[in-house]
């Protein structure tokens, strides 16, 4: 007898949809077929698609933002509202403040998390201070380890670093064989651009995308893979907001360069103009790179369908908006460049790409889970245990009600913030019930098993990292 049968929907994974039943035993999928047998506990997915859980590999949860800032989520919070979105998994950054170990760090975080999720989690690494000692021992041991990916930054003063850190960073994961994520924007070019705005008096929300405009990104983008193809490492370039920064990744490829692209649900669903609300709301969409243009929708949603992006995220970093401790805390109700960068968005990643994406016809179900889940889980050294619908795999799965549509209002979200830049967003398709290491979780959109037992997960080196040629794609 199983524990568990998902009997009646259609199974999809990054390379096939067929109809099938789940039988799954210590929480571990043990077979795929029709008339499996007894089982304790049976869920009937009739009408319904049956997917991997999601996995978001770039999420930012209670994370150091700042003085007297603080961000919406904790772990409780931030898992609560990821797994409402249809992922088990997600992978949060923990920050090297300057002057701190990453061991120290580590520490910290892992004593913020423990105790606390409800999805399984798996931490990057974010170097801000690669100093002798960090390079030499920790980051290699570390690595080691299981914390196979760090990112380090090119933009904000307290974590970028020159091009000769880059480098050195980047010698580690070559030899290592880690893998390097790069936040790219050039901080020089921003500067500049805040210093002609405040000369004008332009110190509205608008001027956070006027002086992060695409070539600031571009530029940035170019020198990152530049500086990979110098040290001989792939890498990640992170939340990718528009065309001219594809075409910086896909001239790197045909230089034969490993480059994985990720984009996220803002680039899509909002622009630049979301920026210039009344009365300081254009706040709530201050993020970085931020928001651009109809155009740059439009080559976003090109680069997900023509594989330009093997990974679709949603670079949740939320903070409150009313909130002295968040956006409109008294320098940034003042000033654009003192309000807080980031938008909650774990909730709606995956909703807004099966809506827009899936049910409008521009990528197909397979082509979905890819870009949510298995390509994350093979970027990011977590496949096949998560990332796929196998026997063998962890029994991580969501099950879809592809016709239910909803209006998003924050009063329905679990997040810690006190608004959505998705509000009133009309969205048709919904994950109703997820299971999470072959537990029922969530069901028929209610948490029905309130324990955060979920897990911290060692990940092996990524084979994006290891092997030449570019990510296998399902």
């Amino acid at each position: 007898m199983f524990d568990l049968i998902i009997r009646g929907g259609t199974v999809a994974t990054a390379s096939d949809v067929y109809a099938a039943d789940i039988g799954i035993e210590g929480g571990v999928i043990v077979q795929i077929g029709r008339d499996l047998g007894e089982a304790k506990e049976v869920v009937d997915a009739s009408g319904q698609y049956v997917l991997p859980g999601g996995i978001d590999s770039h999420v930012h949860i209670a994370q150091p933002s700042g003085e007297g800032i603080v961000m919406a989520d904790d772990f409780e919070t931030g898992t609560r509202s990821a797994l409402f979105g249809g992922n088990t998994t997600i992978l949060p950054f923990c920050l090297q403040e300057k002057g701190q170990s990453l061991r120290e760090a580590l520490k910290d975080y892992h004593a913020l998390a423990e105790g606390n999720c409800y999805t399984d989690v798996s931490f990057h690494l974010i170097v801000s201070d690669p100093t002798p000692s960090v390079l030499g021992q920790e980051l290699p041991a570390l690595v080691e380890a299981g914390y196979t990916s760090f990112k380090v930054f090119m933009t904000y003063e307290a974590l970028r670093l020159s091009d000769a850190q880059i480098l050195d960073t980047m010698d580690v994961a070559r030899r290592t064989g880690a893998l390097v994520m790069v936040h790219c924007e050039n901080e020089d070019a921003i500067r500049y651009l805040v210093g002609r705005h405040e000369a004008e008096g332009e110190l509205a929300p608008k001027s956070h995308a006027s002086t992060r405009p695409i070539a600031v990104e571009r530029e940035a983008t170019h020198r990152a893979v530049s500086l990979a193809e110098v040290a001989d490492v792939p890498l990640v370039i992170v939340h990718v907001s528009n065309g001219e920064a594809m075409e910086e990744i896909e001239r790197a490829r045909r230089r034969g360069r490993k480059v994985i692209g990720e984009t996220c649900p803002q680039y899509l669903m909002l622009t630049a103009d979301d920026l210039d609300g009344m009365d300081w709301e254009g706040a709530k969409f201050v993020c970085s790179p931020p928001p651009r243009d109809k155009a740059s929708q439009d080559a976003c949603w090109d680069g997900l369908e023509r594989g330009v992006f093997d990974l679709f995220s949603s670079d949740h970093c939320p903070f409150r908006y009313d909130d002295p401790q968040g956006k409109l805390n008294p320098k940034g109700a003042k000033h654009f460049r003192h309000i807080p960068n980031g938008i909650p968005g774990v909730e709606l990643r995956l909703p807004i790409l099966f809506s827009e994406g899936v049910k409008k016809g521009r990528i197909d179900l397979p082509r979905f889970v890819a870009l949510t889940s298995t390509n994350q889980a093979r970027t990011y050294g977590l496949y096949p245990r998560k990332g796929t619908i196998a026997i063998g795999s962890d029994a991580d799965l969501t099950i879809w009600d592809p016709n239910l549509t909803r209006t998003v209002a924050h009063a329905d979200m679990h997040d810690g913030a006190d608004y959505s830049p998705y509000e009133g967003l009309e969205l048709t398709g919904w994950p109703v019930t997820v299971v999470r290491n072959g537990s029922v979780v969530i069901e028929n959109g209610k948490l029905s098993d309130t324990a955060r037992t979920g897990r911290y997960l060692s990940r092996k080196r990524s084979s994006f990292a290891s092997t030449a040629g570019p990510l296998p794609v399902a």
